[in-house]
């Protein structure tokens, strides 16, 4: 099989892992998840005109995370182009695609994508509802992904005191807690204050990029440095993708257009 041959069909196979959870050579590729005008596409590579956002998908045991979102199951396309001189392969029909194979995927709505992702539940908006409001409203910071880093950081909880220190509903840790002047980290109405402050800090410092804010906020800044973007921790891993499922039905409660898969 001529070198070009063998390349497609390894590429081929990484895309029908995510897409079925097939068995993999590799140990863990980049996917890019895009959305344009309420519309989600996963891609090899960043899709011109859409926002993407990467993930770190392992080969691990069992079903892969779920990128997509709730659309149950669903049947799409997936296309080969060029772009930048190499073949890239994306969900979304884009100028100079074609047909490279039909798929049908399984995206449910309740437990986890992986085992690592514990159970989402459902979104939680009568939790300290106008702090959020406030904080959002004062940061700028997206009132839904705030939403979704408390839900996912303590389940709402105000008391809440992790094995390693942090506390209350952001779970700040003490020394981030008093850089951001944040007197008692144990109330609801400060922490979600300081925890969107925190959070503007570092989506400025990544450009807007919440999939590094976000891994930042869990692992730490210093980690996403180190590591020249998400760490290889299993836990903060995790974490990013409770945090886009949780993202998403945040959104979708508080009235923005479901999403829905491209064609």
């Amino acid at each position: 099989m001529p070198a070009s041959a063998r390349a497609r069909v390894l590429v081929a196979v990484a895309v029908a892992v995510l897409l079925y959870g097939a068995a993999a050579p590799a140990t863990a590729r980049t996917i890019h998840r895009c959305v344009r005008d309420g519309t989600v596409s996963l891609a090899t590579a960043p899709e011109p005109g859409s926002r993407c956002v990467a993930h770190e998908v392992a080969d691990a045991p069992g079903k892969p995370a779920n990128l997509w979102g709730n659309f149950g199951i669903f049947s799409g396309t997936l296309y080969e182009r060029e772009q930048d001189g190499r073949l890239v392969y994306s969900t979304r029909n884009l100028p100079g695609s074609r047909v490279f194979l039909k798929f049908t995927v399984e995206t449910p709505p309740g437990e986890a994508a992986h085992p690592g992702l514990g159970r989402v539940g459902a979104p939680r908006m009568d939790a300290f509802d106008a702090q959020f409001r406030a904080a959002s409203h004062a940061t700028g910071v997206d009132d839904a992904w705030l939403r979704a880093i408390a839900h996912a950081e303590s389940g709402f909880d105000a008391d809440a005191v992790s094995p390693k220190g942090a506390l209350g509903v952001m779970q700040l840790m003490p020394a981030v807690a008093a850089e951001l002047g944040v007197a008692d980290p144990l109330s609801a109405a400060q922490s979600i204050d300081g925890g969107a402050r925190h959070l503007r800090m570092l989506l400025r410092r990544f450009d807007g990029d919440r999939t590094l804010a976000a891994a930042a906020y869990n692992a730490g800044l210093g980690a996403v440095a180190f590591h020249g973007g998400v760490p290889p921790f299993p836990e903060t891993r995790h974490y990013l993708d409770k945090v886009q499922a949780l993202y998403l039905r945040y959104r979708e409660a508080m009235g923005f257009t479901p999403e829905r898969p491209s064609r």
